[in-house]
């Protein structure tokens, strides 16, 4: 299948990665994350929309075993949640500057590790799918890691033209957000008192957020032979698919407002 489908936003976004201290509670730190540190992001000029991806205690990893792809996701690198920042334009992350110094700040008090992942503006779309503006039940997050040797343009247009429409094609999807990422750089977050190891061969190169009605549809979905082919065919250009299982996604800023209680 080779085809393009509509999208509704083609924003300016980034990913931070966030992995909570392990010296103290798992809850406890994902606690201070939707609670005070959610205050700090919060009031960042510039923003358009935050989301903090809250991912499941356990998860082994939702995509099916494919050969060549690494499809379980490491305990050692297994990630807490992501926090989804869309800007309102390029020049937005300069406004946020004062902000930001408070977040680098209480990092230390909630987490243990941190990587930002960032694209080109225009690399991350928002697609308008059969289900969307259905109520989120369940959602997914997933990270690939481009195969050595493929091209990253390759890559590129194998996700926008082949993966991301055979999904939207299910039918069964509620949401549906990718992000392409540029080559990871640690100047861009490198926040004190915080680890940002990220060996060359642990890195992404782009995420994807399946939306769905409820758990049973996720479980299905990921069970289903679709999936199975997708994965079949995407194996020639990915050598990690890592799917989490999101506990809950929560929205502070949307549409450039602060919300005054976050939107679940």
């Amino acid at each position: 299948m080779t085809s393009t489908i509509p999208f509704r936003k083609n924003p300016f976004a980034s990913s931070i990665l966030l992995w909570v201290r392990t010296d103290q509670p798992r809850q406890q730190g994902m606690d201070h994350w939707q609670g005070p540190h959610s205050q700090i992001i919060s009031a960042t000029p510039g923003f358009e929309e935050y989301r903090q991806i809250h991912l499941a205690e356990t998860n082994p990893g939702l995509w099916p075993a494919t050969q060549g792809v690494e499809t379980a996701i490491p305990v050692d690198r297994r990630i807490d949640g992501v926090a989804e920042v869309t800007f309102q334009s390029v020049l937005s992350p300069l406004l946020g500057r004062k902000q930001t110094r408070l977040a680098y700040q209480d990092e230390i008090n909630v987490f243990r590790r941190t990587l930002l992942y960032s694209g080109l503006p225009n690399t991350s779309r928002w697609y308008e799918v059969a289900g969307d503006g259905e109520k989120v039940g369940a959602r997914a997050l997933i990270y690939l890691r481009r195969r050595q040797g493929v091209r990253t343009g390759l890559f590129r247009k194998h996700l926008t033209q082949e993966l991301v429409p055979a999904l939207a094609n299910t039918g069964v999807l509620t949401e549906l957000r990718t992000q392409v990422f540029m080559p990871w750089n640690k100047k861009l977050w490198d926040t004190p008192d915080v680890a940002h190891d990220n060996p060359t061969d642990q890195r992404f190169h782009a995420s994807l957020i399946l939306g769905f009605t409820d758990a049973a549809a996720r479980a299905a979905f990921f069970a289903g032979e679709e999936i199975t082919t997708l994965s079949d065919r995407l194996s020639e250009f990915a050598s990690a698919v890592h799917a989490y299982k999101v506990s809950v996604a929560l929205t502070y800023v949307k549409d450039g407002v602060i919300l005054p209680t976050y939107k679940a």
